[in-house]
C-alpha cells in the first residue's frame, strides 16, 4: 500500500478513534461522584492511556519508513 494512503487512512483513523474517546471519557466522567480525588485520579488516567491503543496504528503508519540495517 502507497505509504500516503496509509497516512491517510491511518489520520482518519486517529481522528474518530480520538473523538470516541473524549465522547465515552466525558460520558463516564458525568456519572463519577462529586469528589476532587476521584474526578483527578480519573482524568490523569484518561489522559495519560489514550496512546495505548495508538501504538499499533501508528507502526502500522510508518510500516517499512525507515531503512532496514543488513549485516
Amino acid at each position: 500500500m502507497n505509504p500516503r494512503v496509509r497516512k491517510l487512512i491511518g489520520m482518519i483513523g486517529i481522528l474518530a478513534f480520538l473523538f470516541a474517546y473524549v465522547v465515552a471519557a466525558l460520558a463516564i466522567a458525568d456519572r463519577l461522584p462529586e469528589n476532587a480525588f476521584v474526578q483527578l485520579a480519573y482524568f490523569v488516567i484518561v489522559g495519560t492511556v489514550w496512546f495505548v491503543p495508538m501504538i499499533p496504528l501508528v507502526v502500522w503508519m510508518n510500516w517499512g519508513r525507515w531503512p532496514v540495517k543488513r549485516s
